[in-house]
Parts: C-alpha cells; sequence; structure tokens
C-alpha cells in the first residue's frame, strides 16, 4: 500500500512535492502574496461602499446572500492565516538552504 497520500508524523518537517523547485516556490508565493493583495484591497473598498451607504441600503445589503457569500470567504481566509503563515516559514527556510 502506498504512503505517499498519507499525512507526515506530527512533529515531522512535511516532504517536499518532487520536482519542487526553488523557483516553483517563488512562484507560488507571488501568487499567494497577489491574492492577499487583492483581498485586503476589496476589504477596503467594501468597508468604505459600507460607510457611504445609509442605513436602510447597508440593512438590505447584509441581508443578502451575496453579503453571507462575503463573509463566510472572509472568515476563511482568516482561517488559513495559520496556513500562510507556515507557507511563509517553509519558504524563508528554502531561501536559506
Amino acid at each position: 500500500m502506498s504512503r505517499e497520500n498519507e499525512p507526515a508524523p506530527s512533529g515531522a518537517a512535511p516532504e517536499s512535492p518532487p520536482g519542487l523547485t526553488r523557483e516553483h516556490a517563488a512562484l507560488a508565493y507571488r501568487i499567494i502574496q497577489t491574492l492577499l493583495t487583492h483581498t485586503t484591497v476589496t476589504q477596503d473598498l467594501v468597508a468604505l461602499m459600507a460607510r457611504v451607504l445609509n442605513e436602510d441600503a447597508q440593512d438590505a445589503l447584509v441581508n443578502t446572500p451575496h453579503w453571507a457569500a462575503y463573509m463566510d470567504s472572509r472568515r476563511a481566509l482568516e482561517g488559513a492565516r495559520a496556513d500562510i503563515e507556515k507557507f511563509a516559514e517553509a519558504w524563508t527556510r528554502l531561501a536559506e538552504e
């Protein structure tokens, strides 16, 4: 039975995927950084738009499925923060090698 899909034992460093190079890691880092920057800008824009809406419009907005999906997505991104930090640490270790 293959063990390639099993998680690394607790405390053990995960193995690098076959063929992962510094260039791949740098590309992944740039993609993630771009997505995080876009998310931050989008959240700032949503906050600005919320400030210019009157109370009735705000109430109507926050009671839509779109707003619920936005908030779910925001919570998921906050939940991914630990994974992002782990990736940044792994990238730093790779860059130091």
